[in-house]
């Protein structure tokens, strides 16, 4: 079928347009192989991050099998600490450290590092100094004060923060100052700090209450075309999704320009930290660069004055966790601006938001999302049948027409104009829609690229299995090269493109060839070579793409298989008619070989 062809063209572009843009940028842009160096302290990550450029995973995490060695062992020294409020939410846990009051320890209890049945839960927030340090803190400024610093040990009046049992630290400067903040937490991933100075000196204080995130870039999930990975945050009423690592290194610090700081923070693929400001307030937001691949996400509001014998409290949010569709949008709802926006789904998130939601939906009816993705493309396909089968039908007449149509541009071959008008003619006489066939191709790219968006920014999707696939977000693990892996042989990443060929992409080009071999081309033979060509192209493309995406396109083969069987059926004339054109030009090739 020509507009299966023309499909199936469209998206091979799309998609080489997509990979060379990916290349490109990181060609005419590399990555700087050292980070702006401000005060570097003499750490073993310090060292590593100065060696040479950080390696990156998809996904985000350290990558150095070193790095990670030594991460296990600091953050086993750090939470073997006395110093520490232990966290227990049904979604979090953790613990904060009362030695300078940071929250430096956070798991996330329904998300596992791997795959693999006996994975620990994705660990968020590390302690400050180790290889994936990650923490947040909230604090004061003052002139002429003692304020808390880092090395302040606050006393708790808890033992556990829960959501049933808020905690407040507090630490008396000995000046007549007391400051406090009482920490509650809610059922899935924000943190709530409520910062207070009790002033009991005589005189009035001036005092700059804050909030800050620190971490390090080592951890972080690589920053693709598709995915945002970096700073971010939503100032005034844009997402601002244009800020990256390199941008911090290179300004030294980055004040978003755009309006009131809505939330701000550092977001990954599928986990995300942001800081919410009190309501009705406007702190400014800085992201700076602290060297050795360390940045830093300043909350900082106004000064405030604190009448001698007053209070004064000042109410932020901390989110760390997942970035969960359902989970941010309830965030948002209840009134953080456009906090759903943490997941960069593009222009089409009005379309990619449903189709989520339809396989969130069909998942929750089946229990697996490899299922979920081919109940959705049966479902797409039945929506598109009618209108398939319009332009199948409009194909047919088109074929039909075809001597009419030649006879009328040799007649007028030297008047173009009228030419195009006598067609227009004709097609209307007719009654056929030159158009109709386009539009089941016009109607499933978006489908397609919404999928393929979903599958990619979806937490929701990771880990997801299905048969011999342990991931569907990720690619098909079922290759040659995970294979020799098993028995200690590395395949060079110069020939991953044939040794990372897995069974689904064999399908997808099997199934591709089949759908061309079932309907005979009317093209001459240049053409005809192009596209016997094209599904093994395509298989190699598409091979490094994730999972769920080939396994959506084997089942819409399967299904244009079917349906091509029955069209034909339905309309015998359509396939003599390409058949005897085959011939024919068949013939002329010969005859003018």
């Amino acid at each position: 079928m020509e507009n299966q062809r023309n499909l199936i063209l469209a998206i091979a572009l799309s998609f080489l347009l997509l990979i060379g843009w990916d290349y490109a940028m990181q060609y005419f842009y590399p990555q700087p192989d050292e980070a702006m160096v401000e005060e570097v302290a003499d750490t073993p990550a310090s060292r590593a991050a100065q060696s040479g450029e950080t390696q990156h995973s998809r996904t985000g995490g350290l990558v150095d099998p070193a790095l990670q060695a030594q991460e296990e062992v600091d953050v086993a020294k750090a939470l073997a600490s006395p110093d520490r409020l232990p966290i227990d939410a049904p979604r979090v846990a953790g613990s904060i450290n009362l030695r300078g009051g940071l929250v430096d320890d956070i798991v996330l209890k329904d998300h596992t590092e791997t795959s693999e049945k006996d994975s620990g839960p994705v660990r968020l927030f590390s302690p400050n100094g180790t290889p994936a340090q990650y923490f947040a803190q909230f604090g004061w400024v003052g002139s002429n004060l003692a304020v808390p610093g880092p090395q302040t040990l606050w006393e708790a009046d808890g033992e556990r923060l829960t959501p049933e049992t808020p905690v407040t630290l507090t630490w008396d400067n000995g000046q007549g100052l007391t400051f406090a903040v009482r920490y509650s937490i809610d059922d899935n991933y924000m943190i709530t700090a409520e910062q207070s100075v009790s002033n009991t000196s005589g005189d009035d204080v001036v005092v700059q209450p804050f909030g800050l995130i620190n971490r390090t870039s080592r951890t972080a999930s690589e920053d693709l075309w598709i995915a945002h990975s970096g700073p971010m945050g939503v100032f005034g009423d844009t997402a601002e999704y244009d800020l990256d690592y390199d941008d911090i290194d290179e300004s030294g610090r980055i004040s978003p320009e755009g309006g009131r700081t809505r939330w701000a923070g550092f977001t990954d693929i599928y986990w995300l930290s942001a800081l919410v400001p009190q309501d009705g307030s406007a702190p400014d937001a800085t992201f700076r660069a602290l060297g050795s691949e360390t940045y830093r996400a300043d909350m900082i509001y106004e000064p405030v004055s604190v009448p001698a014998g007053r209070k004064y409290t000042t109410t932020s949010r901390l989110y760390a966790g997942a970035k969960e569709s359902v989970v941010l949008d309830s965030y948002q709802d209840a009134g953080i601006e456009k906090f759903g926006f943490a997941i960069d789904w593009g222009w089409f998130r009005w379309f990619e938001k449903p189709m989520l939601w339809l396989l969130r939906t069909l998942f929750d009816a089946v229990g697996n999302f490899g299922v979920a993705i081919i109940i959705l493309t049966i479902i797409v396909r039945g929506l598109m049948f009618p209108i398939a089968q319009k332009g199948f039908a409009s194909m047919a007449a088109m074929k039909a027409i075809q001597p009419k149509m030649k006879e009328l541009q040799e007649k007028y071959k030297d008047d173009k104009p009228k030419q195009q008008q006598e067609i227009m003619e004709l097609y209307k006489r007719e009654k056929v829609n030159p158009l109709a066939g386009c539009l089941p191709m016009l109607l499933q790219i978006p489908v397609f690229f919404a999928l393929y968006k979903v599958l990619i920014l979806a937490v929701e999707m990771r880990h997801e299995n299905f048969l011999w696939i342990n991931d569907l977000s990720a690619p098909d693990p079922a290759n040659l090269a995970n294979a020799l892996a098993y028995i200690g042989i590395d395949v060079p990443g110069w020939l991953m493109i044939i040794f990372g060929l897995g069974v689904l992409a064999v399908l997808l080009g099997f199934t591709m060839w089949l759908t061309f071999k079932l309907n005979p081309s009317a093209m001459d033979p240049m053409q005809q070579k192009i596209f016997d060509i094209m599904p093994w192209i395509l298989m190699f493309v598409m091979a490094p793409f994730a999972a769920g995406l080939l396994l959506y396109w084997v089942t819409s083969n399967i299904l244009t298989l079917a349906q091509q069987k029955y069209l034909y059926s339905k309309h015998p004339q359509m396939r003599a008619m390409i058949e005897e054109e085959k011939k024919k030009k068949a013939a002329e090739a010969a005859k003018a070989g």
